[in-house]
């Protein structure tokens, strides 16, 4: 299994404390502004992912759907997991990088 630096740095994240993870918990660091990136699991609901992508186009925060609700919360030390915000302004910046390379492979 090739390892997946997005759910590595995530955990990473997770570790330090900069995850704000679960639907309440994302929308509050969004509307507080201390999220510098907002990830929905894909295969979380279209009404979840709409939501969050609107709400993240209105407080101009970068949003991306990526891998599954399963690994998100397993990568984060949780269960289940739709949603998740980075708030720290550094390792959000490297998960975008991550997910840009990614996205042009």
């Amino acid at each position: 299994m090739k390892q997946d630096k997005v759910l590595s740095m995530l955990g990473l994240s997770a570790k330090a404390g900069n995850v704000a993870s679960g639907e309440f918990s994302t929308e509050k660091a969004v509307k507080e502004g201390k999220a510098h990136l907002v990830i929905v699991a894909g295969d979380a609901s279209d009404n979840t992912k709409k939501h969050f992508r609107d709400m993240c186009s209105f407080y101009e925060v970068p949003f991306y759907a990526y891998a599954d609700k399963e690994s998100l919360g397993h990568h984060i030390g949780k269960e289940f997991r739709a949603s998740l915000a980075v708030t720290n302004e550094g390792l959000a910046k490297a998960v975008i990088k991550q997910l840009k390379l990614l996205t042009t492979e």
